[in-house]
């Protein structure tokens, strides 16, 4: 298995510090509003490289934080007159609701800031010991100048990111690198006690302290955003590496850039999504797949009508799926032709597919293209005639490969038992020459975007 690393910009073997163990950290959200569709793809991206390290027989732990204290938080629990805790608490709940729409596993450990007060001010300490910080008037900052590999993960030079980088502007700095470990309390904002004064961590010295605590001084994989490598992560690596003398992760994976209809999604564009907002067009599930689509580092262009691609593609799995089962339930037992013989073999080839694009720097483009293969072959090869045994495997390929894949688990007993019940009551009707009644359910079962087929094996339905 092979994953690019940013940091030495190049595919490299996967290799674990623990044979058949992953230690993997992920940037969360910052929890004052709904995520964005662009939260929502790292979210969903590493969400499936955590099932697939687990589908290879890694034991994996998976840490995600919550940044619970933050400008934004202090600004929207002010506007709103609640506490920080109260807005905190709230989009917490709202994300693993929408994380849940998506079908994101949660993760072993969801450590929250305000949780891990006395783990950062230790971090800090150490690196006030290593000469690595100054402090002025009760706000501590990192003097990157001192680390000497400063830049290694952006691959720029101090003088680089000093002349384009996006870094707070302060005239107490030495240098405009130099980041905030530490800040003083200001009148009305939330603070804890420590060396410095009362004040509160600053942003990046959490996911340091929290990888540390849960995952060990030295990880595995750290993943997140493209726009996370500088300064958040560039950072991270400055303050763990600063304070232990090891390197923070072996491996650094970064997804690429969303764009609305071509353009840079923006509030001021007016292009600005939340998921919550496309949940209410759209089941969630299409989001996954249609992030799933394209290489995770690729930029991917999001649209309305390049959902409504999607939202059919993840039909026609669908489709497959419940017509392996109809034809399941509506078969015998019986031994394997030759071809069916010959399907089994197709069925490895296709499971290959499948694994050798996700080694592959987790493709799941090529992965889905895969199962696609596989669907449209057991569409030709499969029929009422068919082995039960061999539509068992095809169905069980399927719902295996797309599970990594996050893709086809939902839970659709309800609706397939009000379907059966109305294509029931069509039968009963046609039999008692109710030709009406008879109409009227197709044309209820159509407007339910269902077609109902005449088989050998009785009435099925699927999705148009």
């Amino acid at each position: 298995m092979k994953l690019y690393n940013t940091m030495t910009r190049k595919k490299e073997e996967f290799k674990t510090i623990v044979p058949g163990e992953v230690k993997m950290y992920s940037c969360g959200p910052t929890v004052y509003n709904f995520f964005h569709i662009g939260n929502a793809r790292p979210f969903i991206i590493f969400d499936t490289l955590r099932r697939y390290l687990e589908y290879r027989g890694y034991k994996v732990t998976f840490v995600q934080n919550f940044t619970d204290v933050d400008d934004k938080i202090i600004r929207r629990a002010k506007e709103e007159g609640v506490s920080e805790a109260d807005i905190s608490e709230k989009y917490i709940d709202e994300y693993f609701k929408d994380a849940e729409g998506l079908n994101v596993c949660k993760a072993d450990h969801h450590p929250k800031v305000t949780e891990h007060i006395s783990e950062i001010i230790d971090i800090i300490k150490r690196l006030e010991e290593n000469g690595l910080t100054y402090n002025v008037d009760g706000d501590v900052y990192y003097d990157t100048a001192s680390f000497s590999s400063y830049g290694k993960l952006s691959k720029q030079n101090l003088d680089e990111l000093e002349a384009g980088a996006r870094v707070d502007v302060n005239e107490v700095k030495k240098n405009p690198t130099d980041f905030a470990l530490w800040k003083k309390q200001k009148p009305g904002e939330p603070a804890w006690e420590s060396p410095w004064g009362m004040g509160r961590p600053g942003w990046h010295i959490e996911c340091s302290a929290m990888s540390m605590k849960y995952l060990g001084e030295t990880i595995d994989i750290h993943s997140g955003g493209q726009d996370l490598v500088f300064p958040h992560h560039e950072n991270e690596i400055a303050q763990s590496e600063g304070a232990t003398g090891k390197p923070f992760a072996n491996y650094w994976l970064h997804n690429g850039f969303i764009n609305v209809n071509n353009e840079k999604m923006s509030k001021s564009l007016g292009n600005f999504f939340t998921v919550r907002d496309i949940g209410e067009k759209y089941d969630l599930e299409v989001v996954r797949m249609f992030m799933l689509s394209a290489h995770y580092r690729n930029p991917i262009n999001f649209g309305s009508e390049l959902l409504e691609q999607t939202k059919s593609s993840l039909e026609r799995l669908y489709n497959a799926k419940n017509n392996l089962i109809h034809l399941m339930e509506n078969t015998t037992d019986k031994p394997l032709t030759n071809a069916e013989e010959e399907f089994k073999v197709n069925l490895h080839g296709y499971k290959e597919k499948f694994v050798e694009a996700m080694d592959d720097d987790i493709n799941t483009a090529d992965a889905i293209a895969a199962i696609f293969d596989m669907v449209r072959d057991a569409n030709s090869s499969l029929n009422g005639e068919s082995s039960k045994e061999i539509l068992k495997q095809a169905y069980e390929l399927l719902m295996e490969l797309t599970e990594v894949l996050g893709l086809l688990q939902k839970d659709q007993d309800n609706l397939d038992e009000d379907i059966e019940r109305l294509i029931e009551e069509r039968q009963q009707a046609r039999k008692e020459k109710n030709w009406a009644r008879a109409d009227q359910i197709r044309d209820e079962l159509k407007a339910m975007g269902i077609v109902l087929e005449d088989t050998p094996q009785g009435v099925k339905w699927k999705k148009a």
